[in-house]
């Protein structure tokens, strides 16, 4: 209790603040959640979903983990999904990775990393299809930086296939899936120019009749 204490004074404050600004804030945030957007990012504690886009609680949910990754095998995402889905009826799906992620770097290198190791195969899968693209370039930030988008794009393909995006998408639910990187060193969000926003965009092997 003692060592968190500077955490409960700052929730304090911060509470404090937003009453003032709006004091009936809390009270309506605590009847409803209805956020248009589902934030799939990193973990990295330096890429926040709410203060990047600059909204307040309750406008967006989120999903983080190791490099942003969707696999078709991880319950909790998937879980995410569904909720975000079927329930708040998101009406769009933001995968966002960041440039220099610790865990796309960790994939590339031939190293024992323990049990993270099991995680990242998933991304060194996706280093695996481009490898030939990633390893013509010279400099090493410029490989992960590209395996950093590329992951991005493999995520977003993974998130369509789900039969729940999917069963969205034939009972008529309007619902867009994108891919976004960020810059830690200026703060800016970058477009990947992907934006899923039906059947028809995906490929016929992994479309659910």
């Amino acid at each position: 209790m003692r060592v968190l204490k500077n955490l409960f004074e700052q929730n304090k404050k911060w509470a404090k603040k937003v009453k003032e600004s709006e004091p009936d804030f809390f009270l309506k945030l605590s009847k409803q959640q209805n956020p248009e957007y589902l934030w799939i990012g990193c973990s990295d504690s330096r890429v926040p979903a709410n203060q990047i886009v600059d909204m307040l609680p309750g406008q967006i949910f989120v999903h983080r983990n190791i490099a942003n990754v969707v696999v078709h095998t991880d319950l909790n995402c998937l879980s995410v999904i569904q909720y975000a889905v079927e329930v708040l009826k998101v009406k769009h799906i933001i995968v966002c990775g960041h440039y220099g992620c610790g865990g796309i770097q960790a994939a590339m290198e031939n190293k024992d990393h323990g049990l993270i190791d099991n995680w990242l195969r998933h991304i060194k899968d996706v280093y695996r299809y481009h490898q030939t693209k990633i390893d013509a370039l010279q400099s090493e930030i410029d490989k992960i930086n590209l395996l950093c988008e590329l992951n991005v794009l493999e995520q977003v393909t993974n998130i369509c296939h789900t039969s729940i995006v999917q069963s969205a998408w034939k009972a008529g639910q309007q619902l867009a899936v994108h891919g976004l990187i960020y810059s830690i060193e200026d703060g800016i969000l970058k477009d990947l120019k992907v934006c899923i926003t039906k059947l028809d965009e995906i490929s016929q092997t992994h479309r659910i009749q």
